[in-house]
C-alpha cells in the first residue's frame, strides 16, 4: 500500500457529445436531382467506472479531479454514420461508493467485478436523409449531436475487511495484524506509526480464510476529528466483527476498562449502528501484564458477557484461539454490506425562455434546450400520464406560449430532441 493513503475525493465528468448529422444530397452522373444522403452523427463516449482489484486507495483522484469523453464523429454523405466517440474507463478500489456530489446519495457501491455508467454520451445528431417527406424531398438541414451527461460526484473508499482490529494507538494491532496475516504494517513503539488502514488475508482451516484490517489513528474524540480516526472510522462500516485489542501491560499507564469504553464510545458517536456490532475483546500484550489491570478487565468482561481472549501478538500467544473464535463468529454472520442505489434524480425545473432556443426550417418547428434532454429522458411515451408529464413540462416552461406567439398552425410538425409530433390544439 502507497505511503499516501487517500480513500475520500471528488471528481467531475463529463461524457462525449454526440456527433453532428450532415446534410448531403446523392451526386451521380445522369442523376439530376439525387435524394438526401446526410448520415447520422456517432454517439459520444461513455464514463464508466470500473473496479480494479489491485487498487487500494483514491490517490489516482488527488490530483486530476476532470474527466470528460470523446465526443462523436460527424456524419458524412453517402448515409455514412459517424464514428461513436470511445467509453472513457475510470478505475477504482473495490469498495468504492459513489455518491452524487449535491445530495450524497448514492449512485453505485463498486464490489465485484462489475462496471457502472456513470455518464452516458449524448446520441448523434441525424443526417437531413430521416427528414424527407413526400412534401419535403430537399431536406436542407440535420440536427446537432445531443450534448452528454455530467456529474460531480464523491468518490468514498470504504474497505471490504470481514474483521476489523479497533483500539488506541500502540496497543498492538499493527502487531497482532502481522503475526496471523500475510500483511507487513509498519511498526514501531510510538503513537500514530500506522497511518493508513493495512489489510491483510488470514488463513483458518481447510481452505477457510478472511480479510482483517488495523484501523489506525482512533482516540477519544476520533468521531469528531481528533487524530486520525474522522477519515478512517469509515472503514470499520463493512466489517462484519469487530475485534477490539487493549493494552493490559499498564507500559503506559492506561486502563484497558476505560480504553474499551471510550472506543465503543466513539464507535457509537460516529454510527449507532456499531454499537450493536459484533465484538471479541483482545486483551494484548499479557506476556507483560499488570496483573490487577489484567485482573480488573476479566471482571469487567465477565459482567458484560464479553468474549475475552488473553493474547500476546509479539509473541503469538494464544493468537491461534483467537483467529478462531473469529473464524466461528463470521460464518454465522451475514455477508458484508452492499450499499444500495439510492439517488433518485430531482424532476426538471422550469427553464427560463432564454434556455429555450425554438427555430423553424423546411415548415418544421425545432425545439432545443438542455433542459428538455433531461424531460425526454424521463418521459415514458408508451404511458399516457408519462405523456401528459411531458405536455405540462413544455406548458410550463413556456413552450408552447412562444409557439403560437410565433404563429404555428393546427397540424405543423414539432421537432423535441429528435422526437416529431403534430401541433394539435
Amino acid at each position: 500500500m502507497p505511503d499516501i493513503f487517500v480513500d475520500k475525493a471528488g471528481i467531475s465528468v463529463a461524457a462525449g457529445d454526440g456527433g453532428n448529422g450532415a446534410v448531403s444530397f446523392h451526386r451521380e452522373k445522369y442523376v439530376a436531382a439525387g435524394g438526401p444522403d446526410g448520415g447520422d452523427g456517432g454517439r459520444g463516449g461513455n464514463i464508466i467506472l470500473q473496479v480494479d482489484r489491485h487498487m487500494s486507495t483514491l490517490m489516482d483522484f488527488r490530483y486530476k479531479r476532470k474527466y470528460a469523453a470523446e465526443r462523436g464523429a460527424d456524419g458524412s454523405g453517402k448515409t455514412r454514420a459517424g464514428k461513436s466517440g470511445a467509453d472513457l474507463i475510470i478505475r477504482v478500489p473495490e469498495g468504492t461508493v459513489v455518491r452524487d456530489k449535491e445530495t450524497g446519495a448514492v449512485l453505485r457501491d463498486m464490489t465485484g467485478d462489475g462496471a457502472f455508467i456513470l455518464a452516458r454520451g449524448g446520441a448523434g445528431g441525424r443526417g437531413n436523409k430521416h427528414f424527407a417527406t413526400p412534401t419535403r424531398q430537399a431536406p436542407r438541414f440535420a440536427k446537432s449531436g445531443r450534448p452528454g451527461e455530467t456529474r460531480e460526484v464523491t468518490l468514498e473508499l470504504k474497505l471490504l475487511a470481514d474483521v476489523g482490529l479497533a483500539g488506541f494507538p500502540n496497543v498492538g494491532k499493527s502487531t497482532l495484524l502481522a503475526a496471523v496475516s500475510n500483511a507487513h504494517p509498519k511498526i514501531a513503539d510510538y503513537h500514530f506509526t500506522t497511518l493508513y488502514p493495512n489489510l491483510g488475508l488470514v488463513y483458518v482451516d481447510d481452505g477457510e480464510s478472511f480479510v482483517m484490517a488495523d484501523i489506525p489513528g482512533i482516540i477519544k474524540g476520533a468521531s469528531e476529528g481528533a487524530g486520525l480516526g474522522h477519515g478512517f472510522l469509515r472503514h470499520i462500516d463493512r466489517c462484519r466483527l469487530i475485534i477490539h485489542v487493549v493494552d493490559v501491560s499498564g507500559s503506559e499507564g492506561r486502563d484497558p476498562v476505560a480504553d474499551f469504553e471510550a472506543i465503543n464510545e466513539e464507535l457509537r458517536l460516529y454510527d449507532p449502528r456499531l454499537a450493536s456490532r459484533p465484538q471479541l475483546a483482545a486483551a494484548n500484550k499479557c506476556d507483560a501484564a499488570d496483573a490487577e489491570a489484567l485482573g480488573r478487565f476479566r471482571e469487567y468482561a465477565k459482567k458484560r458477557g464479553i468474549r475475552l481472549y488473553e493474547i500476546s501478538a509479539a509473541t503469538r500467544a494464544n493468537i491461534r484461539e483467537l483467529v478462531l473464535a473469529a473464524a466461528r463468529e463470521l460464518r454465522a454472520l451475514p455477508p458484508i454490506t452492499v450499499y444500495e442505489p439510492e439517488y433518485v434524480p430531482s424532476p426538471a425545473a422550469p427553464a427560463a425562455p432564454e434556455d429555450t432556443e425554438i427555430t423553424r426550417e423546411d415548415g418544421v418547428w425545432f425545439i432545443e434546450g438542455k433542459w428538455l434532454d433531461r424531460v425526454v429522458r424521463d418521459t415514458n411515451f408508451s404511458d399516457w400520464e408519462s405523456r401528459a408529464f411531458f405536455n405540462r413540462s413544455l406548458e410550463n416552461g413556456g413552450v408552447f406560449a412562444r409557439l403560437r406567439e410565433l404563429g404555428i398552425e393546427q397540424g405543423d410538425t414539432v421537432c423535441v430532441c429528435d422526437l416529431e409530433f403534430d401541433w394539435e390544439e
